[in-house]
Formats: C-alpha cells, structure tokens, sequence
C-alpha cells in the first residue's frame, strides 16, 4: 500500500489500512520511545498510546510536511505527557554528578555507533535524558522544551548541559569516547532528524 492509500484508509476506519500503517511506522516510532522510557515496556505503552492519538488525530493531518514527522510528534507530544503524568521528568540529580567532565563541541568519533549511543543516554536521569532528546535529537528550542515540560527555559538550558556532561563521563567510562583525545559535541551525528 502507498503513503497515499494508507491515509485514505485510516480516514475510513479501515483495519487494515490502520495495521499498515502500524506495520510500516512502528519500529521507527518505538525507537523514539525508547529514548524517552525507563524500560523496553514502558516504551512499548508509550507506542500504542501514541498510536491510538495518531489514529483519533489522522483528520487533523493536513499534508504540510511529511506524514512521518506529523506522527513522530504525535509520538514526543505523548511520550511527554505520559512522564509528565507520572511527574518522572521532574527526576534530577545534584550538579556535583556533572560537574567532573567538560562539554565540548566538536565531533564524535566515527566509531562510536549510535546504538552505543542511544543506550548510554538511557542511564541519565529521566529529566536529563528528556531534555537531551527533546534537544539534541527531536530539534525542538529550549522555550519550546520549557512550555512542554512546564519547567524555566534556563531549566532545560542548564539540564542539557549537565546532561551532556554527564553523556560524557558514561562514555569515558564505558571506553567508548577517551578523554581528552575524543571530544563530544557530537549528537548531530547521532541524531535521527
């Protein structure tokens, strides 16, 4: 089924257009929570909500821009309101943990793969790891991470940088980034956007 068809379907209610569409953004969108979640279950919760708003929102999709990216923020959207709900993004830790490394800004090491990546931000705190997503991965500003997470913009200015700092102590702990040879500035090449 094309792009196209799929919409039309999922307009009309059509199973099977709706498991089409499932089929064909699901590991993709997954991905995407499984940044945000605390487990590979939560993540998968996290999925089907977000799918049910996708499916209850599929009139409102106006084809500006990709059909895709209507669906993954859909998915970010509901990702946030389910740790909000659960007051889990609120979770920090004292800066004295951040504060060993230095944030620099060049560029990440080919070598490191982006799967290593991705699962070492999974041991930041939830709040850290919330607003390094929202940032660096999903694009989005920090007055917008301020307005969606109902914290101060300095708030998530001051989290990614801690954040950051800590990504990068996980990585030197890990032997997967040196210090200072490998420097971090990195998340572009790792980001999906």
């Amino acid at each position: 089924m094309t792009e196209e068809a799929i919409l039309k379907g999922c307009l009309k209610n059509d199973a099977a257009a709706q498991k089409e569409l499932y089929n064909k953004y699901s590991p993709k969108m997954l991905a995407v929570c499984y940044r945000f979640a605390h487990t590979r279950e939560d993540a998968e919760d996290m999925l089907q909500e977000g799918f049910i708003k996708v499916f209850l929102q599929i009139r409102s999709f106006e084809n500006r821009g990709a059909f895709e990216g209507w669906i993954r923020k859909i998915i970010v959207h509901t990702c946030i309101n389910i740790l909000k709900k659960n007051k889990r993004f609120n979770e920090n830790v004292d800066i004295i943990h951040a504060s060993g490394a230095q944030v620099r800004e060049d560029s990440i090491p080919s070598i490191i793969q982006a799967k290593q990546v991705v699962e070492c931000i999974r041991l930041l705190p939830i709040g850290y790891r919330t607003v390094l997503n929202l940032y660096a991965i999903e694009g989005y500003s920090h007055r917008e991470i301020s307005k969606m997470l109902d914290i101060e913009e300095s708030t998530s200015r001051s989290q990614y940088t801690r954040a950051k700092a800590m990504l990068e102590e996980i990585l030197v702990r890990k032997r997967i980034l040196q210090k200072p040879k490998q420097q971090l500035g990195w998340l572009e090449a790792v980001s999906q956007r």
